[in-house]
């Protein structure tokens, strides 16, 4: 179910406003939508108390979804100004509030019959183009966080895998170059290998640190 929830007009006579929505009526598969016009949505809202007027988008169409149990809501939006017409037309979730698709045009030259024919083709395509089961947009959600949370983690333990092959390296080569620089002291009993002796120590102290995070 569709409800038809705002057909707004500026330039044009209200005339137009009630026109799309008899052709729209006439025009769209009754076998795969049934269409409440704007009469009838705001005769069952009439006795709701908790819908208030000028909701269009948003939560708030929770409650035209209880009244009317219409899955879908549609708005448009004609404007004219001499010979150039626009329109807009837009489906809206009533189970989320959110914008399903949208369809605008506009012509330069042309009249307001032509507008109006082109603004019921676009919602009758947009109406063709829903799926038969609306997308679970939380689920959806979910499962891109699984997928992110997932990467992360992956990405983490190859970190720590790089990071100790990164400790166990300079562990190996810090008292590798310790052990070169002891040798060389007790051969050569110079002062100068000290240097070397604590530069191995230093690496090898920098390999265990990065061994312990």
């Amino acid at each position: 179910m569709v409800a038809v929830l705002d057909v707004r007009v500026e330039g044009v006579s209200e005339d137009v406003a009630r026109q799309f929505e008899k052709d729209l009526e006439d025009q769209l598969d009754t076998k795969a939508y049934w269409l409440a016009n704007t009469a009838q949505v705001r005769e069952r809202l009439r006795f709701s108390t908790r819908w208030t007027e000028g909701c269009i988008v948003g939560t708030c169409l929770s409650e035209l979804r209880t009244q009317t149990s219409a899955e879908l809501v549609l708005l448009a939006a004609l404007k004219g100004e001499g010979t150039s017409y626009g329109y807009v037309v837009t489906l809206v979730r009533t189970d989320n509030g959110r914008v399903l698709s949208q369809e605008s045009g506009r012509c330069d030259v042309c009249t307001a019959r032509e507008a109006m024919r082109e603004a019921t083709l676009a919602t009758i395509n947009l109406l063709n183009a829903v799926p038969e089961k609306l997308p679970d947009e939380v689920a959806e959600r979910g499962a891109e966080i699984d997928m992110a949370v997932g990467k992360l983690v992956r990405r983490i333990n190859a970190d720590e895998r790089r990071q100790k092959r990164w400790g166990l390296g300079m562990l190996a080569t810090g008292l590798t170059i310790a052990a070169a620089g002891v040798a060389a002291y007790v051969v050569t009993d110079k002062a100068e290998t000290l240097a070397a002796v604590g530069a191995g120590g230093g690496l090898a102290v920098g390999g265990v640190f990065v061994l312990s995070f």
